[in-house]
Parts: C-alpha cells; structure tokens; sequence
C-alpha cells in the first residue's frame, strides 16, 4: 500500500510546488505497479505568495490533480483535520475518484479558514464601521462559519465524504475497505487493460 501524508508541523501541512511534483510522482508509481493508495489528509491549502507563483504552482498542482484522476488502483482518503480548498480537492476527494472518503470527528472541510472566509464575505458591511466594532462583527460571524461551515455535515449529507470515524477505528476500516475494493481493482484492470511507465515529473 502507498500512503500520502501531509505533515502539519512542517509549513502547515501546505501542498507547494515540490511536494506536489513528489506526490504526483508517487501517484503514478502506486498506479503503474498497481500499489492502493491511502491518503492522510491535514492540509490547509496551497502555500501563496509570489515565488511559488513564478515557480508555477498551479502547473505543478495540476499534476497531482492528474495522477489521482488518473490512477486506476483502489484509492482511500482519511481526513484527520483540515482540508481546506483545491489542496483538500488534489488530496484524493471523492471529486477526482476516491473510493471511499473517511473524516475524523472535529474535522473541517471548507473552501478556507473562518478568519480569512469572513473578512472576504464582509468587507463590504465592515466599510464602514470602527476598528473594535468591526473585529466584533467579524468574530461573531467567524463563530458562525465555524458552526455552520467548517465541518463534515454537508459532506456526508451530499456524498463526498463516506463516514466519520473515530481515530481507533481507522486500522479497521482501512484494511476493510482496500479488501472489498480488491475485487474493483481487478475489474477495472480488466476493462483498462493498460499499464503507464512512471514519468519523471
């Protein structure tokens, strides 16, 4: 089994250029020797600024967006905490062909984080307002966003996350589900009948 990681004690768990090159590259190695992969997710979006800009990091997440869409082999996705905007989508959702999503208790999945979410949605309406009364506003609607957005209930409720479960039950389910996609993973070798080398990315 192959596993991808992001490791939030290192840049916050961000996907940049490199580690999305690596990542890209360790997709289609699992897929070309037809390894499953299991994803762990923490990440809180792609690192901004603007050297990886001028380096091209939405060419090179483009790339790991590719060898997850394209990968054929059983794929199997842990949220542990964040996961946040098109990283969370890069990092093996069910939108680019997960089989199977799980999320932890007390995970959030959001376009991005609630300080940065509201101060966007209610720029107009702080216009106007004093400094303390705006970081009021915008604490109470933080709040809100938290409650209301930053969790896995809409995710379960449409489908794109399969079940929440608790962190000792992880093992389990794991080693439940890449044996019942055992049997997918032969059929779908059967209809693709092909094999990719591991390009250099």
């Amino acid at each position: 089994m192959g596993i991808i990681a992001n490791q939030p004690r290192y840049m916050a768990g961000v996907l940049d250029c490199n580690s999305s090159d690596k990542a890209a590259r360790f997709v289609r190695f699992c897929d070309a020797f037809r390894i499953p992969i299991v994803t762990f997710t923490d990440v809180p979006g792609y690192l901004p600024g603007i050297a990886q800009e001028q380096a091209g990091i939405i060419r090179h997440g483009a790339k790991l967006l590719y060898a997850f869409s394209e990968a054929t082999v059983p794929k199997v996705n842990v949220i542990l905490h964040k996961a946040y905007g098109g990283a969370y989508i890069a990092m093996n959702s069910m939108h680019i062909g997960a089989d199977c999503v799980f999320s932890w208790p007390g995970a959030e999945v959001a376009v991005m984080g609630e300080q940065g979410a509201v101060e966007i949605l209610y720029a107009r309406q702080t216009r106007d307002m004093d400094s303390q009364q705006a970081r009021q506003f915008l604490d109470q609607k933080a709040e809100e966003y938290r409650r209301e957005v930053m969790n896995t209930r809409l995710g379960l409720e449409r489908g794109y996350i399969t079940a929440e479960i608790s962190p000792e039950q992880t093992r389990d389910k794991l080693i439940e589900q890449l044996n019942r996609l055992g049997a997918k993973a032969a059929i779908r070798r059967i209809i693709a009948r092909r094999r990719h080398g591991n390009i250099p990315l």
